[in-house]
């Protein structure tokens, strides 16, 4: 076997093909994917959700989701990579052929996701350049782009819109975010030209995402030790001076309070399971391509709990940090705490903002919450570049794994996102913005992939044998919970929330109260159907061209086999 291993080698190195790498260490492995599934949404959307649906008793169906959805289908595919060594979509082709549509999928919704995430990072990049103004800009009301009468409170903005749509009272903060930064325009029809500004601040973020990823692991690898490091620095900062401001402890509170009652409406259920499948990164094929990286006996069971555990703890304590600030602003205020918590971009661009621009040096704490905003961002922005790249370099590695050519592919990939992604940043943008976001990676297309995943695995590969794939790998079979979970489990619980997701959906209401005309929203299913059609496409197609019934060929053995890391070909 030896000597097969050697010619393999001999082999790949005459045909110029170049290396596929490895990570150089396992910390490499741990902060690369830490820095993809903890994002924004650690920040800006757990804390709200936890506020919004019973406080401390939010954690029974996110923990209950955690357990039966999240955990069971992180190991799958990091474990499905590190045993295939190979990205999204080549995996699932060689264990699950009849599956294959799932990698194309993953990797449809990674490129959706590539194009619209970055616009929110411009977005900061803008905020964390007018931090350093002598006076922070969305402080006050002596702007050009101020609008009509200022109020200082929250509570009392009037809604008087004018003729434009275009309301007249806002706050300085609403004014610098929807007049200065984004010049929002008054319907979705009115797209405009692009912001030079924000467009520049796009071309900078896709350059620092370029060269972190320009080298493939090599440079990955080593921009997370800064990108997935530095946002924990950044929280920590703003949790202690958070905690010591006045009003802290009510913002707290109010954060954490249960209301029991609340378990019984079904959307907290819904929440939950939500927000599972967006914070672990499942179904988008990420965690398969860093999976890849590994040593074949790496154990990725147990680094499988280790970042379940912190990324889970990392939404909980920034709860604290940013509860801790609206409590203070409420305070100073004099207004309830419901009328400063904002949920998504508005708790970012808004409600966060005005917070620090009422604290001791302003510019300081408006610096760090941005930088840590743009690490948290950055990270999971190109490492779900560098699964794409890979993802497309192991289908075609004859073609891409040679001199230059994955740096070409890279550069392409990146000015095709760069150009769609101007739409953005038009006064018109932000309302594309948000069909992107609510269409192209929903929940409702996350359970569907989270289903067909559990029941590839779970039923056609199967789970004893998967067990057995992994016990190959790390030495010992995980317990026997999660043989249960991708059989039963995870695909009821994934049916039953998109059921529900279905029973409950609601037409998309954009910026400024604007309902979603009706071929935006053609659109909009347009791009969820991009992803998601693969997967029946993908399956037709292969039982066109494999030979035998249905039955045969459900159980035709995969390519791979236990000793597959005694033929991988370097």
């Amino acid at each position: 076997m030896c000597s097969r291993v050697l010619r393999v080698r001999g082999q790949a190195e005459d045909s110029g093909l170049q290396d596929r790498g490895q990570w150089a260490s396992k910390a490499e492995f741990l902060l690369a994917v830490a820095g993809q599934i903890i994002g924004l949404g650690n920040v800006w959307r757990f804390p709200y959700l936890c506020y919004k649906n019973g406080g401390g008793v939010f954690f029974v169906p996110y923990m209950l989701f955690l357990v039966v959805c999240g955990i069971p289908l992180f190991l799958l595919e990091t474990a499905l990579g590190q045993y295939t060594s190979l990205g999204g979509v080549s995996a699932w082709m060689k264990i699950c052929p009849l599956f294959a549509g799932l990698g194309f999928a993953s990797q449809m919704m990674i490129l959706h996701s590539c194009v619209y995430y970055i616009v929110i990072l411009a977005w900061a990049f803008f905020y964390l350049c007018s931090s350093f103004q002598m006076r922070l800009p969305w402080s006050h009301c002596n702007n050009t782009w101020n609008t009509g009468v200022i109020h200082t409170s929250h509570s009392h903005i009037p809604h008087n819109p004018r003729s434009d749509g275009v309301f007249v009272g806002v706050c300085e903060c609403v004014s610098f975010s929807r007049h200065e930064v984004l010049g929002l325009s008054a319907s979705v029809d009115r797209l405009g030209s692009v912001n030079w500004r924000l467009a520049l601040c796009l071309l900078l973020v896709w350059t620092v995402c370029y060269f972190c990823v320009w080298k493939g692991v090599k440079s990955t690898g080593k921009a997370v030790y800064v990108t997935a490091t530095f946002p924990y620095v950044m929280l920590l900062v703003l949790l202690v001076r958070g905690v010591s401001l006045p009003g802290a402890v009510d913002g707290i509170v109010y954060y954490l309070k249960p209301n029991h009652t609340r378990l019984t409406d079904p959307q907290v259920w819904m929440d939950a399971g939500t927000q599972i499948f967006f914070s672990y990164g499942i179904c988008l094929g990420s965690l398969t391509a860093l999976g890849s990286y590994n040593k074949f006996n790496n154990d990725c069971y147990k680094d499988c709990f280790r970042l379940c555990l912190l990324n889970s703890s990392t939404s909980f304590i920034a709860g604290f940090a940013i509860f801790s600030m609206l409590g203070f602003m409420a305070q100073e205020q004099g207004v309830d705490i419901a009328d400063v918590v904002e949920s998504g971009p508005g708790l970012a661009f808004i409600a966060y903002p005005r917070a620090v621009s009422m604290m001791p040096l302003p510019q300081l704490w408006a610096v760090c919450f941005f930088l840590m905003i743009l690490m948290l961002g950055l990270d999971t922005q190109f490492v779900s570049l560098e699964a794409l790249i890979m993802s497309v370099s192991d289908l075609y590695p004859t073609l891409i794994r040679r001199r230059h050519r994955r740096e070409i592919l890279l550069l392409l990939v990146c000015s095709v996102c760069f150009l769609i992604g101007l739409l953005m940043v038009t006064p018109g943008g932000l309302y594309v913005f948000q069909i992107y976001d609510h269409f192209s990676c929903s929940g409702a297309s996350l359970l569907l992939l989270s289903v067909c995943q559990s029941v590839a695995i779970g039923w056609i590969y199967g789970a004893d044998r998967f067990s057995n794939n992994i016990k190959a790998m790390i030495g010992y079979q995980p317990l026997c919970i999660f043989s249960l979970c991708w059989r039963y489990l995870t695909p009821a619980v994934c049916i039953g929330t998109f059921g529900f997701s279905l029973m409950f959906w609601s037409p998309l209401t954009l910026a400024n109260g604007v309902t979603a005309p009706r071929w935006a929203r053609a659109m909009g299913w347009m791009l969820t159907l991009s992803s998601v059609s693969l997967l029946p496409l993908c399956a037709i197609y292969s039982l066109m061209n494999t030979p035998g019934t249905l039955q045969q060929v459900q159980k035709k053995k995969p390519l791979y086999h236990v000793k597959i890391h005694e033929c991988r070909v370097i």
